[in-house]
């Protein structure tokens, strides 16, 4: 199978860490019999130094063209002070946008190997946590119009959340198909004992739970959900919200599991095309140094493997060799204990391609 990868490094970490995951996926291509090619595109904030924006159009048609992106993270100090309209952050709006992908996919699963590097109490976290989280991307407040104005002498700001019934629609069906191939127990999250828009997300949720019986369907208002998250985690199997509700929980979620740079994710179309990247920021303050963890990026494209490529086989096979380089011992920074190997990013990336 030959697949065409559009490879956007970004800012900070973001060149290290993918480079890593390109390891994986050419120790994939040549295990499996796969043949991956890159097409290298600029974004985030070394787009605006080469060129103003924070992604050509040029950027975003080899982007629209690829079978799927691989992303690291972009941003950082030096690009803060920007118009904000050509941000380095816009450039993920805009390729989210441009694609169509409205479906993100955050799973959240705590490693048997670093359940002690966990914030929660053992007694909380021992009988495992994995959750997805499923979160829509392109619409809601992110995307709502929004204004600045004057009134009576002091500075007002508006921005609007909507959603319509079509886009609550796809996003509850990803989380119900989701939900029906993991444990077939859903929790819709909203604020619908405030909001309008939460109250359209709830009777379109109840809805389409009508053609999924068999799945355990339950709502749950958001402020909740962030205490039943630290509270007992293990209780949830798949989780749907809108978008910033989303964006704050699957963050939270995210560090149950001891570290950031732990979790992969998935941002989806209504067809094969997806955009996969690590969760975590640029983090421009150890970029250089050989020591980000680049766990989340390869766990990343594993989900390629498996959403974008239908590669099931191939995305075990990282997700065991991952297993393996945690078993053995071996540990980045963020997740180093005395009794553990610390290695840098590079190791840890060699380490895992040569398990596979």
């Amino acid at each position: 199978m030959k697949k065409n990868i559009a490879v956007l490094k970004g800012d900070g970490i973001g060149p290290e860490i993918v480079d890593q995951a390109i390891l994986v996926l050419d120790t994939v291509g040549k295990k499996f019999g796969h043949e991956f090619t890159y097409s290298y595109v600029d974004i985030g904030g070394c787009s605006i130094d080469k060129y103003g924006v924070p992604i050509t159009d040029e950027g975003m048609a080899i982007c629209k063209a690829s079978d799927s992106v691989l992303l690291g993270a972009v941003g950082g100090p030096k690009w803060d002070n920007v118009d904000p309209s050509i941000r380095p952050e816009k450039a993920l709006l805009a390729v989210r946008k441009e694609l169509g992908l409205f479906a993100n996919l955050r799973p959240t699963k705590l490693f048997p190997q670093l359940a002690d590097a966990s914030p929660l109490k053992e007694n909380i976290v021992g009988n495992g946590i994995d959750l997805m989280i499923v979160r829509e991307l392109t619409g809601g407040i992110y995307f709502g119009a929004r204004r600045t104005t004057i009134e009576n002498g002091e500075k007002t700001a508006t921005d609007e959340m909507t959603y319509s019934e079509h886009e609550i629609e796809r996003i509850g069906r990803v989380a119900f198909e989701s939900a029906r191939k993991r444990g077939k127990k859903i929790a819709s999250v909203d604020k619908a004992n405030v909001l309008d828009s939460s109250r359209l997300w709830r009777a379109v949720m109840h809805k389409l739970s009508e053609e999924y019986p068999y799945v355990e369907y339950s709502d749950i208002l958001v402020d909740n959900t962030a205490m039943q998250l630290v509270k007992n985690p293990g209780q949830f199997d798949v989780i749907v919200t809108e978008n910033m509700f989303g964006d704050i929980l699957s963050d939270e979620a995210s560090m149950l599991t001891g570290s950031i740079g732990m979790m992969p994710s998935a941002s989806l179309s209504s067809g094969t095309l997806g955009m996969y990247e690590p969760i975590h920021g640029s983090a421009p303050d150890i970029a250089g140094m050989d020591i980000a963890n680049p766990i989340g990026t390869i766990m990343s494209v594993a989900m390629m493997l498996r959403f974008s490529f239908d590669m099931m086989e191939e995305a075990d096979a990282i997700e065991n060799a991952v297993n393996k380089a945690l078993d053995d011992g071996y540990r980045t920074a963020d997740i180093w204990k005395d009794r553990f190997k610390k290695v840098g990013c590079k190791e840890m990336g060699a380490i895992i391609a040569s398990d596979l």
